[in-house]
């Protein structure tokens, strides 16, 4: 049976502030405001858990504040193998108005070489050839771009497969190296910079995708936000409608849907019905405060109704 295992090394408490209408410049007076444990990794342990798959979550925490990341993980019986170092986790800022999410995202806790000695250690004893590793998400100042291809290549070394969602320099650097994640789950954009080409079009994406392909990840999962997403696997080219609904937080929305790729994965699933769950997950949390789903069986009826078309390829 495969074991998940996601790896947070910059995560933070993301503080939602909701505001009537954000104007910049001015003062304004909170409607409401929560906290939530989260980053990448953290994010899609929770979603997981949600769904009721058995996940360990690995990471970097300041001992100042890891309560709020202990409570979710006993909460949702996530298994903890954080490394807690002295200070405090970072705190995000996301400020919520009609118009959309604005995020002020906080430099974290620096990495230093006997913290990352420790963060392999874990990974070294909680990896097999039985794991499905998740690396997502920022480095912390102290890390080098090139980190998450070593993770990797030692990762793959233990016989584990690794699913890949960072972006900028680390991921580009991972996508050089010469071993390979198993998935990866850009954006548009994120694709673009690694393509050095725009996208506009789905067949833009899917060649791109196509490309990684040929470089030897053999599943790419592209999020295009409101036009759903893309998925890349052999011959077959998907493309996942986002289905309509009201939106309660889009906080972890992508995470979700990393955690509904891997949910996907972990029951064998066909291409197509990776495809809907992942988007089911998404949708799912996007009507919950926080990397949070709803139950089973609602998300399992949208899971039902979301469209998914079979992309021609070049």
């Amino acid at each position: 049976m495969t074991r998940i295992l996601t790896l947070t090394l910059n995560p933070a408490i993301d503080r939602t502030v909701t505001l009537d209408r954000l104007v910049p410049g001015e003062v304004h007076r909170a409607r409401a405001v929560r906290d939530d444990a989260g980053g990448k990794g953290i994010n899609v342990a929770s979603c997981l858990a949600d769904w009721g798959i058995p996940v360990t979550a690995a990471g970097v925490l300041g001992a100042g504040n890891a309560a709020a990341f202990e409570a979710l993980f006993s909460a949702k019986g996530i298994a903890d193998r954080c490394v807690c170092v002295a200070g405090e986790t970072r705190t995000n800022l996301k400020l919520v108005d009609p118009a959309g999410t604005t995020d002020v995202n906080l430099p974290g806790l620096a990495l230093d070489p006997a913290t990352l000695r420790a963060v392999r250690a874990v990974l070294a004893e909680e990896a097999g050839p039985d794991t499905l590793a998740v690396l997502a998400g920022s480095l912390p100042v102290g890390a080098e771009a090139g980190l998450y291809a070593e993770l990797t290549a030692e990762l793959k070394a233990r016989g584990a497969r690794v699913l890949l969602d960072v972006s900028g320099p680390p991921l580009a650097a991972a996508l050089s190296a010469g071993i390979l994640p198993d998935i990866v789950k850009p954006n548009r954009h994120e694709l673009e910079e690694w393509a050095g080409r725009p996208l506009p079009a789905l067949a833009d994406v899917v060649e791109a995708a196509r490309d990684l392909n040929r470089r030897g990840i053999p599943l790419v999962a592209v999020s295009l936000g409101a036009e759903g997403a893309v998925f890349v696997r052999g011959a077959e080219a998907l493309h996942a409608l986002a289905p309509a609904v009201d939106v309660a937080s889009t906080v972890g929305a992508g995470d979700a849907l990393v955690a509904g790729l891997v949910a996907g994965v972990f029951a064998d699933l066909s291409l197509a019905d990776t495809a809907r769950l992942a988007l089911a997950f998404a949708a799912g949390k996007l009507t919950r405060a926080g990397a949070n789903l709803p139950g089973r069986g609602e998300v399992e009826a949208v899971a039902t109704t979301i469209e998914v078309r079979v992309l021609p390829t070049r």
